[in-house]
């Protein structure tokens, strides 16, 4: 006699493809089928249909909160200086299926989620993303050489830049999670390059609250570092960064591939991977604390970088040559590193200076922080390119790439005087537009044209045009006004500030959500974690 059969579902840890993971399938089950164990086992034999992988359900949130709760365990025990307690609980980030999760997702979402490594693996798919991180371990991993490719700079010179493969940023990833409260803790008040919470504009803003006053220092040391990621010091690297030391050496000596030769990795953190600007960091830290040893404070000496630009200033010339230059240098060279003679220079504030794409200079009592004319040049050029090479293109198109290239320049330079730059782009992008229409429409007058592309909105002088969407909606596409971004002085972050402390919670949340006059209670580490997940 024929048994009857159903179909039924079933949960649990399955094995697919040589993976262990977490599903639920449709298997038939037939009259007299004893146990869930054979169902399980019939089911990582390949006999099941449906597959729903679980990558789809992850709670993210809760997969946050449960990392930063660690995180903040870590950043106590760093400043309690209990580095047992940090290599304990780092450990456990780098073991956690959360912490593993968040890597993967990290890395399969940013801008090089389409970008390989030299084994050409990408991890697109949900399938993908779940077996990757059942395939994050410590044991038996091996990181793979880099894939170097060469991107242009400004001056001319080429830029290396190292890819990891797909595994080889995951790893790093996860790392990077345990060691940042300790990156965090450690830095320096006056460091705004690659951290969490910080941007340009607050460099920016503390070059202004140095500069400003009547009484401010009037000299500054412009330096850089040449070849900062290229030339650390991979013994210090070792030595200094808490982490796991096996992961770190193979990571920093895994080489790489270019023209199909593999090259040894002597020396440097390569550009590109995802825990570099924060080994680089580190390797800098220290900085802020030796300078403003160097010097009495009544000097008024002071100490801003990013990333590996930096600026210090000093009430005359001799003691920032004298002085302070030696004790940068002395500081580097145990690093590796020297400073970049072409780039390294001393200004008086007359005379103005150039910072992170800002012209300071001081007329008269008065600190003016511009948009550098090199910005404003390269910014115009990039204009012109876009309208020369969409020309023939719908107009969407075009309005779209020109939007991006105007809003993020106009958002970066929005926090200090640039009234006089905007103005100035706008001229030449609606000079522009204008002569490409007279060339697209050659038999059209002047009215026509004006009538035609500038008066489709309620504002006049903007240039924009209609056009209908797929849902039947009649939508109007216009090239931004540089002008109407507006002026919006920025608040520089607190030095002290750690995101990873929750005494400044209240702190974040206030420049997060722009309340300057609530204050916020003291909040516990829970509430903590789940206000930042």
């Amino acid at each position: 006699m024929k048994k009857d059969s159903t179909l039924k579902q079933v949960s649990g840890w399955i094995r697919v493809n040589g993976v262990l993971t977490f599903g639920r399938c449709s298997i038939a089950r037939e009259s007299g089928e004893p146990s869930k164990t054979e169902k399980l086992e019939t089911a990582s034999a390949g006999a099941f249909v449906n597959f729903v992988n679980p990558w789809h359900t992850v709670s993210w949130r809760v997969a946050r909160e449960h990392v930063r709760g660690l995180q903040i365990r870590i950043a106590k025990a760093v400043k309690e200086n209990n580095w047992g307690k940090v290599q304990t609980l780092q450990r456990l980030v780098t073991n956690s299926f959360y912490a593993k999760l968040l890597a993967v997702k990290r890395v399969t979402s940013n801008k090089g989620k389409n970008t390989p490594g030299v084994d050409g693996v990408l991890w697109q798919d949900a399938e993908a993303k779940w077996q990757a991180v059942s395939s994050l371990c410590r044991r038996s991993y091996k990181p793979q050489p880099l894939r170097r490719i060469y991107i242009p700079k400004k001056n001319g010179k080429k830029r290396p830049l190292s890819i990891p493969t797909m595994m080889d940023r995951a790893q790093q990833a996860l790392h990077k999670l345990a060691l940042a409260p300790v990156a965090e803790t450690l830095a320096d008040g006056n460091s705004y390059g690659f951290r969490e919470l910080r941007s340009c504009a607050d460099a920016i803003q503390a070059g202004f609250n140095a500069l400003s006053k009547p009484n401010s220092a009037t000299w500054i040391l412009e330096a850089d570092i040449k070849g900062c990621f290229d030339n650390i010091s991979i013994r210090w690297l070792l030595d200094n960064v808490p982490m796991d030391k096996t992961i770190l050496r193979k990571w920093l000596t895994a080489g790489y591939m270019e023209d199909g030769i593999l090259y040894p990795s002597r020396k440097g953190t390569p550009q590109g991977g995802i825990i570099s600007p924060t080994l680089s960091n580190m390797a800098l830290d220290g900085l802020e604390d030796v300078v403003r040893r160097a010097v009495p404070r009544r000097n008024r000496v002071n100490f801003i970088r990013y990333a590996d630009d930096f600026i210090i200033t000093g009430k005359s010339k001799y003691l920032l040559v004298n002085k302070v230059k030696p004790a940068v240098e002395e500081f580097l060279v145990k690093r590796g590193l020297t400073l970049s003679e072409e780039k390294t220079m001393i200004t008086h504030i007359r005379d103005g200076f150039t910072f992170l794409g800002q012209t300071f200079r001081k007329i008269g009592r008065r600190l003016h922080i511009k948009p550098s004319k090199e910005g404003i040049k390269a910014l115009i050029e990039k204009a012109g390119t876009i309208i020369r090479k969409y020309v023939s293109s719908p107009m969407i198109i075009l309005i779209t790439k020109l939007n991006q290239v105007l809003r993020g320049w106009a958002n970066y330079h929005r926090h200090v005087v640039s009234s006089e730059a905007f103005s100035r782009v706008d001229t030449y992008v609606f000079e522009q537009l204008w002569r490409m229409l007279r060339k697209r429409h050659p038999k059209k007058s002047k009215r026509w044209l004006f009538k035609e592309y500038w008066t489709n909105t309620e504002r006049k002088h903007i240039f924009a045009v209609k056009s209908i969407t797929r849902k039947g909606i009649l939508k109007t596409y216009k090239v931004l006004r540089v002008a109407s971004i507006g002026i919006k002085r920025h608040i520089k972050i607190k030095a002290a500030a750690n995101p990873y402390d929750p005494t400044f919670a209240g702190y974040f949340w206030q420049r997060r959500n722009n309340k300057e006059s609530r204050v916020l209670p003291a909040l516990s580490s829970r509430q903590y974690r789940a206000m930042l997940a």
